[in-house]
């Protein structure tokens, strides 16, 4: 080959003298071209046509840390697994909550809207309306302990919350303190938007507490009057619910009274509820100038036996009334093989005592206290429907049924344009070291429990309670969930203060007999009553009372 003949330019690159050289001088070259390129951006200059291409470069699999990061987000914007409510409660078909993305910024709870189906909606109570109205699903998650919780809270007739704690303790939106103290952020907003339920216990130093004073009530039950009964300690009485995010009014006694002028309430239910009904009638008493214008209308002064009482307030025509009926359907009894008689419980057939409040203007329910019992948890030859006792039966699937057959009798009997119907939640107990007939005890407990990590779980009856109130009544039910804010007072019990004790030795007897279901009054369900006065006036009844 003639080597003075000039080569084309592919030959001079591909040229074996000069190969070595040219390629050197290519990597060089496009070296020079990356370092400027990528110095342009990290500076503050703009190009518009490279930055897309190092944008491309920079979120590619070729840094180590975009995987980890990309994957960290992903994990942030998934759905939380919703645990399925009937896993813990036997055969009821409870709805599922979804609750809605969380940003990885956000630490409150957040809510939606949901609208449920027309035949299995709960109608809400209006200023002018009792029905047709929807239920919203409040559905928050918190992360405590590496231990995941959904919390799922429904607002069932504008008035309360159904809380249901999927696994693990019950988490308020506002704690944040990783030991579980409350930390509350108080942004006050009207009672009407807030769920009053939730909140804690603040110390009432001043006179607002209690609604009236220890010994001044004579319609309070032996076994309820804690002072009276020789309790060394004051501090139970000084304590009011505080929602965190608004304030409540008190119970006005004398407008409570108003609006129940010419009417009739009845509360409806086991011992608890009793509790309650002697709080209300102490507190709106205490409202009266003249106390002799208020009395039981039979003239009794003992309240345990069951049966119905009546207190009458002469001044504004209305009663507020007591029916004892434990577990709202009948108990009954039935032979057995050997002509024994043997006691059961008719879950399909109310109780007798229906005739005694159908009539009411206003009805408190609520049952629980007394399935608790040996008998009613053992579940053995004891619970009836028809001709049929059940060898052994489910205490939740027989407690289920005895709310299907009250609903249906609310739905059939009690008048939704006359009668509002309220259903208190569960009264949580608080037995240290065993059941209330074996040695449980909480004497000597003088202040609530302050650390969230100690409340028990959102009990599983009620629960059930929210789908029967959801899923199957037409009529509308204010609930009344008092089961968490109730379980911080661990120290508002009787305990061994149920009687006064003649020696010290009966004293010291009684300790293994103590008394940690019901109330001190004045206390805990004075609260109760604050919050059903608060509830009717936030669902809009005041105007119909």
């Amino acid at each position: 080959m003639d080597s003075s003949k000039k080569l084309l330019f592919p030959d001079q690159i591909l040229s074996s003298r000069r190969n070595i050289l040219t390629r050197f001088g290519l990597g060089v070259a496009a070296s020079l071209l990356l370092v400027t390129l990528l110095s342009l951006t990290s500076s503050s200059f703009n190009v518009p046509f490279v930055s897309p291409l190092l944008q491309g470069l920079k979120s590619s699999n070729l840094n180590p840390s975009s995987s980890s990061s990309s994957s960290s987000v992903k994990q942030v914007d998934e759905k939380p697994q919703v645990v399925n409510l009937t896993d813990t409660v036997p055969d009821v078909k409870v709805p599922t909550f979804v609750p809605e993305q969380r940003s990885e910024e956000t630490s409150d709870a957040s809510s939606k809207n949901t609208t449920l189906s027309e035949d299995g909606k709960v109608p809400s109570f209006g200023s002018g309306q009792r029905s047709g109205e929807t239920v919203t699903t409040n559905s928050s998650l918190a992360d405590d302990q590496n231990t995941l919780e959904v919390n799922a809270t429904t607002s069932v007739a504008n008035s309360s919350s159904l809380v249901s704690d999927l696994g693990g303790r019950f988490v308020p939106a506002n704690t944040s303190n990783e030991n579980g103290s409350v930390v509350t952020d108080r942004t006050r907003g009207s009672f009407e938007d807030c769920d009053i339920y939730d909140g804690s216990w603040v110390r009432a130093d001043d006179e607002t507490m209690p609604y009236y004073p220890s010994g001044s009530c004579p319609y309070i039950d032996r076994d309820f009057n804690c002072h009276a009964n020789g309790r060394p300690d004051d501090a139970y009485v000084k304590w009011r619910w505080q929602p965190n995010g608004c304030d409540i009014p008190r119970l006005n006694g004398t407008d409570f009274l108003e609006k129940l002028r010419g009417k009739k309430l009845v509360f409806v239910g086991d011992s608890i509820n009793r509790n309650m009904w002697e709080s209300l009638v102490c507190i709106l008493r205490h409202s009266l100038k003249d106390k002799k214008r208020v009395y039981e209308i039979s003239g009794r002064r003992e309240f345990k036996k069951k049966g119905f009482y009546a207190f009458r307030f002469e001044d504004y025509n209305c009663t507020v009334d007591f029916v004892g009926s434990p577990f709202f359907v009948r108990e009954s009894s039935f032979k057995g093989v050997n002509g024994t008689k043997l006691e059961t419980l008719r879950l399909d057939m109310m109780d007798k005592t229906t005739s005694m409040y159908r009539d009411a203007d206003i009805l408190i329910f609520n049952t629980g206290h007394w399935w608790t019992h040996d008998k009613t948890k053992l579940g053995e030859n004891y619970y009836q429907e028809g001709n049929v006792v059940y060898p052994r039966l489910k205490v939740l699937e027989a407690y289920k049924r005895a709310l299907t057959t009250w609903a249906k009798w609310v739905d059939k009997n009690i008048d939704r344009n006359h009668t509002h119907v309220i259903f208190r939640g569960y009264s949580v107990t608080h037995f240290r070291g065993g059941p209330w007939n074996s040695g449980g005890q909480c004497h000597k407990e003088t202040e609530p429990i302050f650390n969230t990590k100690y409340l028990a779980k959102y009990p599983s009856k009620m629960r059930a309670l929210e789908y029967i109130l959801r899923d199957t009544m037409k009529t509308p039910v204010v609930y009344m969930n008092i089961s968490r804010l109730t379980d911080f007072r661990k120290d508002g019990h009787p305990s061994i203060y149920r009687m006064v004790y003649k020696t010290e030795r009966e004293k010291r007897k009684a300790v293994s007999h103590q008394d940690c279901s019901h109330w001190c009054l004045p206390g805990v369900p004075d609260t109760w009553n604050q919050l059903l006065y608060v509830s009717l006036l936030k669902a809009g009844l005041a105007s119909k009372w």
